[in-house]
């Protein structure tokens, strides 16, 4: 997955239980809105990147390659925090979002709703 050019620094790296592919998910949420924006991937490399520039850098498995969120397009994300859960292995990102964080334009990637039909919703315990 591209050539690392630095390590991550122990102290985060020995936190980090990555995929068998080397992935970690990402949740990226909006800082002052509290929206989740999208998910993305991360590798070891990326996540360097990312803390190391403040820039959220991604890995993309259709692309095999690193991308920095708005090179392409102007809608960066300025990482304003990064998490770690308990299991280290899920990152949330709270960024600050420069235009559309979806890539058909959207605010977010999470705009299609699901019918939730009631009757298949589990009963009180």
């Amino acid at each position: 997955m591209g050539g690392v050019t630095q390590a991550l620094d122990a102290r985060i790296a020995d936190q980090l239980h990555f995929d068998a592919s080397g992935l970690l998910p990402v949740i990226v949420q909006g800082a002052d809105s509290g929206a989740v924006l999208m998910l993305a991937w991360m590798n070891a490399e990326a996540l360097r990147r990312t803390l190391s520039t403040g820039r959220a850098t991604y890995w993309s498995r259709s692309r095999n390659a690193y991308w920095v969120k708005g090179e392409t397009s102007g809608n960066h994300q300025t990482v304003r925090q990064a998490l770690l859960d308990c299991d280290g292995d899920t990152i949330l990102l709270r960024v600050e979002q420069t235009g559309p964080a979806c890539h058909t334009g959207a605010p977010t990637c999470f705009v299609r709703a699901l019918p939730i039909d009631p009757q298949d919703a589990p009963g009180p315990q």
